[in-house]
């Protein structure tokens, strides 16, 4: 019999721009006490976005602060129902935000965006909470 872990199972709203997540939101993990960094890269950064002039949006993602594991994954903007997916996988086979950003992404895609996000969860510059 299959597993299905329930909390891996996306979200994703169909209005203009896209909204799609997995996992845990920042406010569920601050509450169960659990310390986190946040990586964050806005839509408007990506040559593709630009090129097609859908600008608006981001992918956050959160991750463990001391596992550095994904715990959740959150994007607003073109193409993010189908972005998702990736994060889903990641997440699956509990990856880290290092793993996804050092994934090698086609150059100019709307996915950089998560590898951009993942990469800014790792940095110095990460938001831990």
């Amino acid at each position: 019999k299959p597993h299905i872990n329930y909390n891996l199972i996306p979200n994703v709203i169909y209005t203009w721009p896209e909204v799609a997540s997995v996992g845990k939101t920042e406010e569920e993990l601050k509450e169960a006490g659990t310390a986190i960094k946040v990586g964050q890269f806005p839509m408007r950064a990506l040559g593709r976005a630009r090129a097609s002039g859908d600008i608006d949006g981001m992918v956050k993602i959160i991750a463990d602060e001391k596992t550095d594991e994904v715990l959740g994954v959150h994007m607003i903007g073109a193409r993010v129902a189908d972005l998702i997916a990736e994060a889903v996988t990641a997440m699956e086979f509990r990856a880290s935000a290092e793993d996804i950003a050092r994934m090698s992404h086609a150059h100019p895609t709307y996915a950089e965006a998560v590898k951009e996000a993942a990469l800014a969860a790792t940095a110095d510059r990460a938001l831990h909470v």
